[in-house]
């Protein structure tokens, strides 16, 4: 008896947020099948892949990110670059000297510096935090104000300081947003719900419902991932519906295989090497567990992610 392969699709999709402007602008989500099923369905809207490009300027002391950014003196110049990079779908610039914790540098100097950056790209735009609650309330406020037009997507609204961030960025000055939630499919949902309270529609809303390197908890992550995407097709849970980007470039860099020196652990090969392999195997996790685009910080890994997708859609 011959098999006869019936396509898995959904009468409810995932909502579209687009990025951008004008030929660059990009859409994520729009799908109606479960993560990397172009098999059942032509996906609306493959993943796409984002340039971490940090305010404290890349990591010289690896070969292939100061080969790739040299001459790139300022933020503004390395996102520059990045919007070249083969396989870059957008930049995401990390406001990483914000931090009180750490240069603390004022809101004013941030918001001359993202102005500086968006005038110099030329793919969509993606702005991380300092990941400190109270400042990255006042600093997307101030942000959105100022790239008013530029339709960029600010990461994160948490549900500590979401409904100024919300009301700011998306209702006054038209910005997209991310909402940040712990690896929980409640607490996503629950802060879209919240979010979606202050008449904040999905098309202006995509999750980040957190990260880790492979090997390090993830299974947590692709679980997280795995039911938010199964309750938004088959279950239509609208809540749940927004689309997911995830950072994998903070936590693929970090952990320990990507960081020890290759003298104490000569058998683990170079330690460049190392971390891109962590960083590409994240992401395609990732992307296998329902992300609709992934952030990385080395030109090879965004190459080998990029193709990656293009292959398997």
């Amino acid at each position: 008896m011959p098999f006869k392969r019936v396509p898995q699709k959904f009468t409810s999709a995932i909502k579209e947020v687009a990025l951008g402007a004008g030929d660059t602008l990009i859409t994520l989500g729009g799908e109606n099948v479960y993560p990397l099923y172009g098999f059942d369905e032509p996906l609306k809207n493959p993943p796409k892949v984002g340039v971490e490009v940090s305010d404290l300027g890349p990591n010289r002391d690896l070969p292939g990110i100061a080969a790739f950014y040299a001459g790139a003196t300022k933020a503004a110049d390395a996102a520059k670059k990045a919007c070249q990079m083969p396989g870059a779908d957008f930049v995401s610039l990390v406001l990483e000297s914000a931090d009180p914790n750490g240069q603390d540098k004022p809101i004013e100097d941030c918001v001359a510096l993202c102005k500086e950056v968006a005038a110099a790209v030329t793919l969509p735009l993606v702005i991380q935090g300092c990941k400190n609650v109270e400042k990255d309330g006042k600093l997307f406020v101030k942000i959105a104000e100022a790239l008013q037009g530029k339709n960029v997507l600010l990461m994160s609204a948490k549900e500590d300081n979401h409904k100024a961030i919300a009301v700011a960025a998306v209702q006054a000055y038209g910005q997209k947003i991310g909402a940040e939630s712990s690896v929980d499919i409640n607490l996503a949902k629950q802060l879209n719900v919240l979010i979606s309270q202050l008449g904040i529609s999905g098309n202006n809303v995509a999750m980040n419902v957190g990260s880790s390197a492979a090997g390090y908890g993830f299974e947590y992550v692709a679980s997280t991932m795995d039911r938010i995407k199964g309750a938004a097709l088959s279950q239509n849970d609208a809540m749940l519906q927004m689309p997911i980007i995830t950072p994998v470039a903070g936590d693929a860099w970090s952990v320990k295989e990507s960081v020890v020196s290759e003298e104490d652990f000569p058998e683990w090969g170079p330690v460049e090497q190392r971390g891109i392999d962590m960083e590409i195997v994240t992401a395609a996790s990732a992307l296998a567990a329902g992300s609709n685009a992934v952030i990385l910080r080395h030109p090879a890994s965004v190459a080998t992610v990029s193709k990656f997708v293009k292959e398997l859609v």
